[in-house]
C-alpha cells in the first residue's frame, strides 16, 4: 500500500487476474545453404547471417534466384522425319548430366517450403554460386550462426545431400541434432544421403542404413530429430536460357530409310526461332518434362507449418499430402516401409513417403529418430513438450526475484493452469476432464524443502498427458453363425 502524506481521494488498481504465457512460435525453419546473392544493403551484407522472411519474394528480393544450369549439362538428340523433302515431324530426346548439374537447391527447396504451406522462415546464406561445390565447413558455420538465433524451431539443410562425401553429410546431421537437443527448442528434419534409382532388392534398405548409422545412439538426442525417404521428383523445371541448348546429334529419316546425319549438330535452340519452329517447340516440350529432384525435408517443412495452422503443434504431420511433386523417385513397399517405421535392430526410425492411388504423394510417417522410445517416438509430442517448455519458460521471466513465498506460488500455478487448460480444450491433451489431462505443483512440501526455500530456487513441476497418434488403425472381423 502507497504511503499517502496528505488529505485527497487515491485511486488503486488491483490486478485480480494472473499474468498469462505468451505462446512461442511454433514452426519457424531455418534453412542454411547457397544463394545467388545475399543483400539487404550491400552487396553480401546477408552472407552468413541469419535473415527473417515472410515470403517466397521475400526470398528472391534479398536472395535471388536459382542456379543457371549450362548448355552443355543437356545432351539433346534430335530425329527429323521426312517425306520426299517434307519434314513430317520430330521425335527428341533430352538427358540431363546429373552428375554435373548444379549442386545448389536452397532456391527450389524454399520455393517447396512455400508451396506446402510454409510461413516465416529464417535464410542463412552461406556463400553464392561461384562455390560451385557444397562444402561442410560452409554448412556447419551456417548451422553455428543459426545457434545464435532464438526463434528458429525446426533446422532445415536440403544442400547437405550434396557434399561430396557421406562422412560430411553425417557430420552436417550430427551438428543439427545437436544443437537441436542442446537447445531444446527446435527440431532437426533431415534428408537420407541418396535415393537410389531404379531401386533395386536391397538399394531403399541401404539408402536409410547408410545415413542412420552415425546418428548417435543416445536417444536423448536422437529424439530431437526426423528422417524422411525418398527424394521427390517435383513439377519444378531447371532454370536454364533456353536459346542457349546446343543439338548434340541431328539425324534424319527420310521415307522410312536408315537414318542419315543432319546438318543441325551443334546449333543452338535459339536459331529455330525463325526458321524452325516446330523443332524449338519439340524441344521445348521435351526438355520441360525434366524436373528438379529434391530431398524432402524442405517440404515437410512447410507440412509442419501447415499442419500447425490448421490443426495445432500437436497434431502429427503424417497422412498428408505433398504438394508441387510429380511422385517420389522410388516406390517404397509395404515390407520396406514395415523396416524404416520400426527398426528392431537400431530403434532409429525413418519416416517414408509413399505414392498412394487416389490420394497422390503421402506422408505416412510420424516418429522421430528415436523410434522405440514409447515417450518421445512421436514427433508431434516431442514438439508438443519443447513449445510448451518454451513458452512457459520465456513467460516466467517476471517472477525472477519476486518473493518466494504463496503469493508468488498461486500466481504461477494459475497462470500455468489456464494455459494448459486451453491446450486439453483445443484437444491437444488426453483426458476426460483437465485433472487428468495435466498438473502443476508448485509449494513447500510439494516441490520446495526449507533449503530450496533459502538458496533461492522456486520449484514447479508440470505433468501433461499429451495426445498421440492412432498410428495403426485395425480392424477386427468376425464371421457370425446363423441364427434363425
Amino acid at each position: 500500500m502507497a504511503n499517502y502524506r496528505s488529505p485527497g481521494v487515491y485511486v488503486e488498481e488491483l490486478s485480480l487476474l494472473p499474468p498469462s504465457i505468451a505462446e512461442v512460435e511454433s514452426a519457424v525453419p531455418a534453412f542454411v545453404g547457397y544463394t545467388q546473392m545475399a543483400k539487404l544493403l550491400a552487396n553480401d551484407d546477408l552472407l552468413n547471417t541469419p535473415t527473417r522472411i515472410g515470403s517466397f519474394g521475400d526470398y528472391i528480393q534479398y536472395f535471388g534466384g536459382a542456379d543457371m544450369e549450362v548448355a552443355a549439362d543437356f545432351k539433346i538428340d534430335v530425329t527429323e522425319y521426312k517425306t520426299g523433302t517434307t519434314t513430317t515431324g520430330y521425335a527428341v530426346v533430352v538427358t540431363p548430366n546429373t552428375a554435373t548439374l548444379s549442386k545448389h537447391n536452397l532456391y527450389y527447396a524454399v520455393k517447396h517450403f512455400y508451396a506446402n504451406g510454409g510461413g516465416s522462415c529464417y535464410i542463412t546464406s552461406v556463400g553464392k554460386y561461384d562455390i560451385t561445390t557444397v562444402e561442410k565447413a560452409d554448412l556447419l558455420r551456417g548451422l553455428e550462426m543459426v545457434g545464435k538465433e532464438d526463434t528458429p524451431t525446426l533446422l532445415v539443410v536440403p544442400e547437405a545431400v550434396k557434399l561430396a562425401s557421406i562422412n560430411d553429410f553425417n557430420e552436417v546431421n550430427q551438428a543439427m541434432l545437436s544443437q537441436a537437443s542442446s537447445m531444446k527448442d527446435r527440431f532437426a528434419l533431415m534428408d537420407t544421403y541418396q535415393t537410389t534409382s531404379p531401386k533395386t532388392s536391397s538399394s531403399v534398405v541401404a539408402d536409410v542404413t547408410a545415413s542412420i548409422t552415425a546418428i548417435p545412439t543416445d536417444g536423448s538426442i536422437r529424439r530431437y530429430g526426423a528422417m524422411y525417404y525418398p527424394f521427390f521428383e517435383t513439377t519444378y523445371n531447371y532454370t536454364t536460357t533456353l536459346d542457349t541448348l546446343i543439338v548434340t546429334t541431328h539425324s534424319v529419316v527420310i521415307d522410312g530409310a536408315a537414318g542419315v546425319d543432319g546438318d543441325k549438330d551443334g546449333t543452338t535452340l535459339g536459331s529455330f526461332k525463325g526458321t524452325a519452329s516446330a523443332l524449338y517447340a519439340a524441344i521445348k516440350t521435351e526438355f520441360e518434362k525434366h524436373h528438379v529432384i529434391l530431398p524432402p525435408s524442405a517440404a515437410m517443412a512447410g507440412i509442419i507449418t501447415r499442419t500447425d495452422n490448421e490443426r495445432g503443434y500437436w497434431k502429427a504431420p503424417a497422412n498428408t499430402g505433398v504438394l508441387n511433386v510429380v511422385k517420389p523417385v522410388v516406390s517404397v513397399a509395404r515390407a520396406e516401409h514395415d523396416l524404416l517405421n520400426i527398426n528392431s535392430d537400431t530403434g532409429k526410425s525413418v519416416n517414408a513417403i509413399l505414392s498412394m492411388p487416389g490420394y497422390g504423394t503421402v506422408v505416412m510417417g510420424a516418429r522421430t529418430l528415436d523410434g522405440n522410445d514409447n515417450e518421445w517416438k512421436y514427433i508431434n509430442v516431442r514438439r508438443f513438450f519443447s513449445i510448451v517448455e518454451e513458452s512457459v519458460k520465456k513467460s516466467t521471466n517476471w517472477v525472477i526475484f519476486e518473493p518466494n513465498t504463496a503469493s508468488t506460488w498461486t500466481k504461477v500455478q494459475a497462470m500455468i493452469e489456464n494455459y494448459l487448460f486451453t491446450k486439453w480444450r483445443d484437444g491437444a491433451l488426453a483426458g476426460a476432464k483437465p485433472e487428468q489431462a495435466f498438473f502443476v505443483r508448485v509449494g513447500l512440501g510439494k516441490t520446495m524443502n526449507s533449503a530450496d526455500i533459502l538458496e533461492g530456487r522456486m520449484i514447479v513441476e508440470i505433468g501433461m498427458a499429451v495426445a498421440r497418434p492412432a498410428e495403426f488403425i485395425i480392424l477386427r472381423f468376425e464371421q457370425m453363425l446363423q441364427t434363425s
